[in-house]
């Protein structure tokens, strides 16, 4: 009894720890000033992190004029809503917006199909080498993309054994963004961490590889597969190299491709609404899945052990 008393007591002791005791802050002198400091941190990161977000969105529909002689003012001269028209419709925004849409789906599909697939197999699966396959798997991720650009455009330009070119098409977006490694070692990390013991359970019962992933594994494993499915879309979306080199046709590139080299033949605040316009689906997204990532339930499994 007299060691939980005391082990009690070094928790709560433990959990009091920090810059200012409790007793300390009982004492207005101290008090206030902490408080209001942590009110100006708070409206600073605000500031900082959604002053250009809200002023890129009040921009949208101000007129262009307004946007040049007064940039923070709010709306000096009323809104002008036509300008989200005009972006959709003369600058072909809707078109490129399909397009990136397309290309973040193609994308999500085949990332979610190989990381899943190889997570299985190295986690759950595990064959005779999986230990050395998943230290070749994390070494991939040291290698910096850009060396990988020459040989990867070469590889699209001319497929080794089938001598295809998929410059144009949107395979050669999609075939490079299923190899993440980053993506296998996180779901890897997270089916290492589910319980063996509905596994076993399952196979006594009669389930198969196949039959085992589909009805144990994936069912088990939502909140990481939403944390990847939002990496893998939004790592596409803002993707603007390689979509620029493999895809030359403008009417097949996305929004990351189209938007700067519109720029200078439209006008500020038509191309303001453009960009507007292309932030919404991160955006709604990242609202979306923001449980998620505020819990930690995504990655909860993948850091554990």
């Amino acid at each position: 009894m007299i060691r939980e008393a005391r082990r009690a007591r070094v928790d709560a002791d433990s959990s009091e720890r920090g810059i200012i005791s409790s007793s300390e802050w009982r004492q207005r002198g101290i008090r206030w000033p902490m408080r209001f400091l942590q009110i100006a941190t708070l409206l600073f990161l605000l500031i900082v992190g959604l002053g250009p977000l809200l002023w890129m969105i009040k921009s949208s529909i101000t007129p262009t004029q307004d946007t040049l002689r007064a940039p923070l003012a709010l709306w000096p001269n009323g809104f002008d809503l036509g300008q989200l028209a005009i972006a959709w419709s003369r600058t072909h925004i809707d078109r490129y917006l399909l397009n990136t849409v397309f290309i973040a789906f193609g994308s999500w599909a085949i990332q979610l199909i190989v990381a899943t697939t190889g997570g299985y197999a190295l986690s759950v699966l595990r064959p005779r080498f999986s230990g050395l396959l998943t230290g070749l798997v994390i070494a991939t991720i040291f290698v910096p993309p850009i060396v990988l650009l020459v040989p990867l455009y070469l590889t699209v330009v001319d497929v080794p054994l089938l001598h295809l070119r998929m410059i144009d098409s949107y395979w050669a977006i999609w075939l490079p963004a299923g190899a993440s490694a980053v993506n296998v070692v996180l779901i890897k990390r997270f089916f290492d961490n589910l319980p063996r013991e509905i596994f076993e359970a399952a196979r006594v019962d009669g389930a198969g590889p196949f039959r085992l992933f589909r009805s144990i594994v994936l069912p088990m494993s939502r909140p990481i597969l939403g944390v990847v499915s939002v990496f893998a879309v939004i790592a596409t979306w803002k993707d603007y190299l390689w979509p620029l080199l493999v895809i030359r046709n403008p009417n097949l590139q996305p929004l990351s491709v189209r938007l700067p080299t519109l720029q200078p033949t439209t006008d500020l605040g038509v191309f303001i609404a453009a960009l507007t316009i292309s932030s919404l689906i991160p955006i709604a997204l990242f609202l979306l899945f923001q449980r998620l990532f505020l819990r930690g339930d995504g990655l909860s499994g993948a850091i554990k052990g």
